[in-house]
């Protein structure tokens, strides 16, 4: 009888040992770039639209960090994330764009998502020689260069240039007339949150008697927090800016520092709603971030296929745009931090600009002094 008990005890541990150590699939996976998943910016709003759509469809999801902001930590991070049973991998910002052209062919059956950005082999658009298309791996012809989406790709872009210039129409509205722009580098996403800032202000100027604005405008060549970057906006503020843009990432809470230490200073944060990271910031140029990743996941599952061996069949990649007609970008919904700028009047103007009724430049290419806006007066740091 003992024996029989002893048995029957080992054959429950060892199912319980198996069990323990059996490998768990994680469906949908998100890479983010280094950065964490409560970043209050690009990678939090990612992650919320793999979160509620994987919790609202009981789909098993899972998220991971690379060691370093690196494209081979990347494309590692990726792997594990295949490794781990991800069907679908998504990836927030355009620093993916070197591993997801890496591991969109090396992985067909994978679903990739990547937002602010495309597949491309390129990796110094700076070393382009005069006259030249790209420049990869000391080639300056060209011919290396590739740019072809896999047709397991779904790349998403917004019109950042349209979330701007509802940022900068809304802070004159208000009845701020001595604005700045601190951009985090001069990457195309960010170039166009800056123009539109200054036209939106130009457009909502052209409306009111007697107002002009000017504007402060500089690249800090980092998305990172600095005292540096607390330092030139207390020094902005002093000199009179009464609220700051910053479309910067994590630099934006070094401007927010600066705002909460001098009295009636503001900043208007970007990406997301960042209202709850300090009490100056009035408003956010968002990027529906959650919206977007929810929406292609929703796409993706409700017309992948499978063949004979339960793989995904994928029929072409594409790149997408999304803009205020479509809902892509806009401001919060909450204007109480506003005096002057309401609901009915922000509804107007996005009402305008999802018609394409104004014209918004958004050539990353130009220089920001060539934009015709008359009612603003630029003050450039190159």
């Amino acid at each position: 009888m003992k024996k029989v008990v002893v048995a029957l005890f080992v054959a429950v541990l060892a199912l319980g040992l198996a069990a323990c150590g059996q490998k768990k699939d994680y469906e949908i996976g998100l890479v983010t770039d280094v950065g964490t998943i409560n970043d209050k910016s690009f990678n939090q709003g990612a992650w919320e639209g793999v979160e509620q759509y994987a919790e609202e469809h009981k789909i098993s999801y899972k998220y991971y960090q690379p060691d370093t902001k690196s494209t081979e930590d990347y494309v590692k991070s990726i792997e594990v994330a295949i490794k781990n049973g991800a069907k679908i991998v998504v990836t927030p910002g355009f620093l993916f764009e070197n591993a997801i052209w890496l591991v969109q062919d090396k992985y067909p059956a994978v679903k990739f998502i990547i937002l602010d950005g495309a597949p491309h082999n390129v990796t110094d658009f700076g070393a382009i020689a005069p006259g030249d298309e790209t420049t990869i791996d000391g080639d300056t012809t060209g011919k290396n260069a590739n740019f072809e989406i896999g047709a397991n790709v779904y790349s998403i872009f917004y019109s950042e240039e349209q979330s701007g210039f509802l940022a900068g129409y809304a802070a004159v509205k208000e009845g701020f007339t001595k604005l700045g722009f601190m951009g985090g580098m001069s990457v195309p996403a960010v170039v166009r949150f800056g123009y539109g800032f200054v036209q939106g202000a130009n457009y909502a100027a052209s409306q009111m008697t007697g107002v002009t604005v000017t504007i402060k405008y500089e690249y800090l060549n980092s998305f990172a927090p600095d005292a540096a970057h607390q330092t030139k906006a207390a020094s902005w503020y002093t000199s009179g800016t009464e609220v700051i843009f910053v479309a910067a990432g994590g630099a934006g809470n070094s401007v927010m520092k600066a705002a909460e230490g001098i009295a009636g200073k503001y900043v208007i944060g970007v990406d997301v709603d960042q209202k709850a990271e300090s009490d100056r910031v009035i408003t956010s140029a968002m990027k529906e971030l959650k919206s977007s990743v929810y929406n292609a996941l929703d796409e993706i599952y409700n017309n992948r296929q499978y063949n004979s061996n339960n793989q995904v069949i994928t029929t072409n990649g594409k790149s997408v745009t999304l803009d205020a007609s479509v809902g892509g970008i806009g401001l919060p919904q909450d204007f109480s931090r506003f005096s002057k700028f309401t609901k009915a009047m922000y509804d107007v103007i996005f009402a305008e600009v999802a018609a394409g009724s104004i014209t918004i430049v958004n050539d990353h290419k130009l220089p920001v002094t060539s934009l015709v806006v008359p009612k603003v007066t630029l003050d450039v740091t190159e």
